[in-house]
């Protein structure tokens, strides 16, 4: 609700009110950047369209900084259509695992000036059995895969369907 808006950080407010690269994951980009800010203190350095990178590829959703550390941040969703069904594993393992190859594509061609310590991924989850599949599907990949990479999964227990349905 935009009327909302100033309930979030300045950092939230900053991704709510530019354009990512592409898709419907703004409002998930926010909320994952919003839990990041409350919980661990985490700034906004740069959103997606701000990252420089050496040539071209695969991209991060934002940059923040924690800690004294530049950390990327790429964000997801696990839900299923229609919203509430049983999440299947082999689609949460198909999920964070390309998304975790994603991530270390970005890593690899992000520039030095934006060069970042580790990336988190943080997944919001539709409801608690969709995390539990995330978490199980997390543990069944191979550590070449998930190989410094932090994963944090946020249940919303659809309470905000609108971050699964925005287009």
């Amino acid at each position: 609700d935009p009327d909302d808006r100033p309930l979030l950080t300045e950092g939230g407010q900053r991704l709510a009110a530019t354009p990512n690269a592409g898709g419907s994951s703004g409002l998930s980009e926010v909320f994952a950047y919003a839990q990041l800010a409350r919980c661990e203190g985490a700034t906004l350095l740069h959103t997606e369209t701000e990252i420089s990178y050496d040539g071209t590829g695969k991209i991060t959703d934002m940059e923040v900084e924690l800690d004294g550390h530049k950390i990327g941040v790429s964000v997801t969703r696990a839900q299923t259509y229609p919203l509430g069904e049983t999440y299947p594993l082999d689609t949460a393992t198909m999920l964070i695992s390309r998304k975790l190859t994603d991530i270390q594509a970005s890593t690899a061609h992000v520039s030095a000036q934006d060069h970042w310590d580790k990336q988190i991924l943080a997944v919001l989850a539709y409801d608690g059995a969709t995390a539990d599949t995330v978490a199980q599907a997390w543990g069944m990949l191979d550590a070449s895969v998930t190989a410094d990479t932090i994963v944090v999964v946020t249940t919303t227990d659809g309470d905000d369907t609108f971050i699964y349905t925005n287009m």
